[in-house]
């Protein structure tokens, strides 16, 4: 039987190395997202079996083909997304709620959005306590309407396009970070949301993992 008291300490040496190793020399340099993802224990919101394998810096599978985003592409997103303490954010990917309760540390408000039941059941629980997360059980690519607009859109995984229907829940001039597929290479990309629409630019040739239901249609390309 493991020692809980042994279990935390090696969670914590593994989250610190997490910052130390993965973050910081890969230009996660915002010190409050460093911080928030410092503080914040990643074990918790993915499966029991997955728990070890939460601070590596690859892709954890959690169930049902999906996977746990990469630290470094999490950590990054969250910087290039110039968080303000005000910020009412939308995020894309919920998944076990790991990077909804980060965020809940950087900005006013998060609605998180999950299209996978056990995921969203997972989050529900790991996200217990947090007044200002509002966690919504639906299709990714919808998002969530009624609580527009939104200051800062953050998609937490790789899509292929972001359509119309986000666009228009984020503010003018609201922040996006997502990322995305160009001719088959994954990248990490952000912008502004500009008239029904997202103007992106890629920032860092990151790999992050596929989210569900941004296929695009064939001919299409970001």
């Amino acid at each position: 039987m493991s020692d809980p008291a042994a279990d935390i300490t090696s969670f914590e040496a593994m989250r610190h190395a997490m910052v130390q190793s993965q973050l910081r020399p890969n230009a996660v340099n915002d010190p409050r997202v460093v911080t928030a993802m410092a503080t914040v224990a990643r074990e918790k919101f993915v499966p029991g079996e997955a728990r070890p394998l939460a601070y590596r810096d690859t892709a954890v599978a959690i169930g049902n083909g999906r996977f746990l985003n990469v630290p470094i592409a999490t950590g990054k997103l969250l910087t290039e997304a110039y968080l303000l303490p005000t910020d009412r954010a939308l995020l894309i990917g919920a998944a076990g709620g790991y990077t909804a309760a980060v965020l809940a540390r950087l900005v006013a408000s998060v609605v998180a959005v999950e299209s996978d039941s056990d995921l969203a059941a997972h989050a529900k629980t790991a996200l217990a306590g947090l007044r200002n997360v509002k966690l919504v059980e639906g299709p990714l690519e919808k998002g969530y309407a009624k609580g527009a607009p939104y200051d800062v859109l953050v998609v937490d995984g790789c899509v292929e396009r972001l359509p119309e229907s986000l666009a228009n829940q984020v503010a003018p001039g609201g922040r996006v970070v997502t990322g995305v597929v160009e001719r088959g290479v994954r990248r990490l990309a952000a912008g502004r949301a500009i008239k029904g629409a997202f103007g992106l630019r890629a920032f860092a040739d990151i790999d992050c993992v596929p989210l569900p239901g941004f296929a695009a249609p064939r001919g299409f390309a970001f």
